[in-house]
C-alpha cells in the first residue's frame, strides 16, 4: 500500500540572529579524516524520516523526508565571548536530568567560550517578571559542581508567566541577557517561541535556544525526552512491587499510576521492562469498565484464573470515564480527576458487588519519580543536550531546540515543535508490543 501521501512536508528553517563572523575559542579540524574532532557546519543536515515504502509492483515510493540542521560548535560565531551574558531557566515540573543540564550549559560557557557572565533564572519564567522577588543566580564552575548527584533543580522551577512576553523581554533588555536558554516542555518552548518573536519584533540580539524537558516523551520531533529513561526504570520498581503485593494476596490486585497526560509512553516502555504488567492502560486507546468487553469483566477473569493481577495506568487514561474538574493549572493544562482512585474504587465496587474476595493495591510513585536523580543514560544525555544548546546560541542560532534524531543531534524550529504532540501509535510496533506482553485485548471497548 502507498503511504506517501500521509508523509507531512514541515519547514525546518533555523533563524539567526546574522552571520557569525568571529573565530570560535574552541579549537577544532575543518578537514575531514585528519582523526581530529571536526567543526559541524549549516550544510550539515539529517533526514527526519527513515521510513521507506513498497507499492504493489514492488516500485520503492519516495517519502521526500525533509532534513533538518545537524547540531554542533561552528567554526565561527555571532557573539564575542567577552560580551555575553547567558542565562538559563528552567520550568514547569521538575524532572530527572535538570542539574545536569544546567551543569552542561555553564561548563560549556565557562571552559569552551570562555564566557563569565551565566545567570540562573529562579524559578522559571517568573523570575523575569516585573517585580520578581527572586534575583539571579550567580553561576560558575564551582557552583554547579556535583550538582548532577541530586534531582530536581537548584534553579527552583515554576509553572507559568511565560504569557507575559513583554515583562520577560523587558526584564532580558534591562539585565543585558543576550542569550537565553530555557528548559521545558510544551508550555515553556511555546513561550520561548512568543519571547523570540519579541525580540525580533524590537530588533533586539538575543538568542533563545530551548532544551525540551518532557518526562512524558510527547514532544514531536525528539526522538527520546531526558529523564525518561530514568523515569521508566523508577516506575518499574513500583510495579515490581505491586506484583508481590498482589501475589502475596488473596485475589491481589496491584494498581500502579504513571505520569502520561497525553502520551502513554511511560507506560507503554514500563510494561515492556517489567512483564508483569497484565493490563497497561494510556491515553491513547480507550476503555471501558463495563459490558462482555469491559476493563472490569476481563479483570475478574484474570482474578479466577490466575488468582492476582496488576494494573499500569498513565495518569491521562480513561478520562473520559471521570468527572470533569474543569480547572487548570498555572501553565494552562486542564486538571486530571485522579483516574488511579477512580479505577481503585471502582474495583472495589465491582468485586463487592460479584461477591469476589479481592485486595488491592495502589501505588502512585509520581513524585518520587519526578524527583529522582538521573541514571547513567540520560546523565549522558542530558551533558550533550546542555553543551549543544550553548553552541547553537553562541553562533547566533534562535528560537530553536536542541533535539535527538535518528541518533543525531539537531536542531528544530521551536515553532515546529510543539505544533503537534507525539502519541503512542495504537497501530504501532510498539504498542503491539505491549500487548503481546500483557496478553490483555487489543481494544477494551464494547
Amino acid at each position: 500500500m502507498e503511504k506517501s501521501e500521509h508523509v507531512k512536508k514541515y519547514d525546518f528553517t533555523i533563524t539567526n540572529l546574522g552571520e557569525a563572523k568571529i573565530n570560535s575559542p574552541i579549537v577544532m579540524s575543518s578537514t575531514a579524516d585528519d582523526g581530529l574532532a571536526d567543526y559541524v557546519d549549516d550544510h550539515q543536515r539529517v533526514y527526519y524520516g527513515i521510513d521507506a515504502f513498497i507499492n504493489e509492483n514492488g516500485e520503492e515510493v519516495p517519502q521526500f523526508h525533509d532534513t533538518v540542521e545537524v547540531a554542533g560548535p561552528r567554526e565561527k560565531i555571532y557573539f564575542n565571548p567577552a560580551h555575553v551574558h547567558a542565562a538559563i531557566a528552567t520550568c514547569g515540573g521538575i524532572c530527572p536530568g535538570l542539574n545536569n543540564v544546567i551543569r552542561a550549559v555553564v561548563r560549556c560557557f565557562w571552559y569552551r567560550y570562555n564566557v563569565r557572565r551565566i545567570s540562573g533564572i529562579r524559578f522559571g519564567y517568573r523570575g523575569l517578571l516585573e517585580n520578581s522577588p527572586y534575583p539571579l543566580l550567580t553561576l560558575n564552575p564551582d557552583i554547579v559542581d556535583e550538582i548532577q548527584e541530586k534531582g530536581g533543580t537548584i534553579l527552583g522551577s515554576s509553572r507559568g508567566g511565560g504569557d507575559r512576553v513583554e515583562e520577560i523581554v523587558d526584564s532580558l533588555e534591562r539585565l543585558n541577557i543576550n542569550i537565553l536558554i530555557t528548559v521545558g516542555g510544551d508550555g515553556t518552548l511555546r513561550g520561548a517561541w512568543e519571547i523570540g518573536e519579541e525580540i525580533r519584533k524590537r530588533r533586539l540580539k538575543i538568542a533563545v535556544i530551548g532544551v525540551p524537558k518532557t518526562i512524558d516523551n510527547d514532544l514531536s520531533f525528539i526522538q527520546v525526552s531526558f529523564g525518561f529513561d530514568t523515569a521508566v526504570s523508577a516506575a518499574v520498581q513500583s510495579v515490581r512491587g505491586a506484583h508481590t503485593e498482589a501475589k502475596g494476596s488473596i485475589n491481589g490486585i496491584g494498581l500502579v499510576k504513571v505520569m502520561g497526560r497525553e502520551s502513554g509512553f511511560i507506560a507503554a516502555h514500563t510494561a515492556l521492562a517489567q512483564s508483569d504488567v497484565n493490563f497497561c492502560l494510556i491515553p491513547e486507546s480507550p476503555f471501558d469498565l463495563e459490558g462482555p468487553n469491559g476493563l472490569l469483566g476481563h479483570l475478574k477473569k484474570r482474578i479466577l484464573d490466575r488468582g492476582h493481577a496488576v494494573i499500569l495506568v498513565a495518569e491521562g487514561a480513561g478520562q473520559a470515564l471521570v468527572p470533569k474538574l474543569g480547572e487548570k493549572d498555572a501553565s494552562g493544562n486542564v486538571k486530571f480527576y485522579d483516574i488511579g482512585i477512580f479505577l481503585k474504587d471502582e474495583i472495589k465496587r465491582f468485586f463487592k458487588k460479584e461477591g469476589i474476595e479481592m485486595n488491592i493495591k495502589y501505588i502512585d510513585p509520581s513524585y518520587i519519580i519526578r524527583s529522582a536523580p538521573a541514571n547513567p543514560n540520560d546523565s549522558i544525555y542530558c551533558s550533550r543536550l546542555g553543551a549543544h544548546a550553548v553552541h547553537a546560541a553562541m553562533c547566533g542560532k534562535t528560537q530553536a531546540l536542541v533535539s535527538l534524531v535518528n541518533n543525531r543531534f539537531v536542531h528544530i524550529p521551536i515553532k515546529v515543535a510543539v505544533a503537534e504532540r507525539n502519541h503512542v501509535d495504537t497501530e504501532g510496533n510498539l504498542w503491539r508490543d505491549v500487548l503481546e506482553n500483557t496478553r490483555q485485548p487489543a481494544s477494551m471497548k464494547n
